[in-house]
């Protein structure tokens, strides 16, 4: 019995470090966006973005709301997005995203957590080009049509799309096109439950599972760093 009350405990506690992690990401995105643009969400298509993400992870509407009020303040941090590039042991290629108020620091992070785990943080463009940034949508399949969807996006940037392991539909679209799809799907009614701009690999690196490993425990290190907002890899 009490070693199965450990994994559930070891799980359970998993589970509210990822939420945690995720509410502070959006919270971060929160701020950015009404930095930028403003409060009010009609105006405001990044904090839309956000309110849909914020719901889709269990984000309670007050938090939102608080991460809103705290944004306008005078005395908030102010977020720089910065974009780290390396690669990771065997050869893997990592960008990383980051949101901080200290560069300093988080450079500082980011490069101790790549040559503690035998990899090497790259220069600006070393990795980039691998990755195609896209838009990526996932809505709710309520009876839509993939093929007929798909002919009705087209025009709008659509690059991709697909159904998930859940039902849902994943629908990718050009990065200089993203507000334009959003807008397509708004006006068409299609329930959007995610929306994100997102790195898709252009080739990938196939590694056997013990390689693989060393890969996932860096990728793990940087995703538990609090400057850090999203991890991409090309690992296969």
């Amino acid at each position: 019995m009490g070693r199965i009350f450990e994994v559930r405990k070891s799980s359970m506690f998993a589970r509210w470090d990822k939420m945690a992690k995720n509410f502070t990401r959006i919270g971060k995105e929160i701020a950015i966006a009404v930095k930028s643009s403003g409060p009010d969400p009609d105006n405001n298509p990044a904090l839309r973005r956000c309110y849909l993400n914020a719901r889709a992870c269990g984000m309670p509407k007050d938090r939102v709301e608080a991460a809103i009020k705290r944004a306008m303040g005078k005395d908030t941090s102010n977020y720089e997005e910065l974009t780290y590039e390396g690669y990771a042991p065997h050869g893997v290629a990592l960008l990383i995203e980051t949101a901080t108020d200290n560069p300093t620091r988080t450079v500082a992070n980011v490069r101790m957590h790549f040559t503690k785990s035998g990899g090497s943080l790259g220069t600006s463009g070393s990795v980039a080009f691998t990755f195609n940034r896209l838009g990526e949508f996932k809505v709710k399949n309520n009876g839509l049509n993939v093929e007929d969807l798909e002919l009705e996006l087209i025009d709008y940037g659509l690059e991709e799309i697909g159904e998930d392991s859940e039902g849902n539909i994943i629908i990718r679209a050009t990065f200089t096109e993203f507000g334009h799809m959003a807008k397509a799907l708004e006006e068409k009614k299609i329930e959007v439950i995610t929306a994100e701009l997102t790195r898709i690999p252009m080739n990938t690196t196939e590694l056997n599972e013990e390689a693989a490993q060393d890969v996932f425990k860096l990728i793990d290190k940087l995703e538990q760093d609090e400057d850090v907002q999203k991890v991409y890899h090309n690992l296969k």
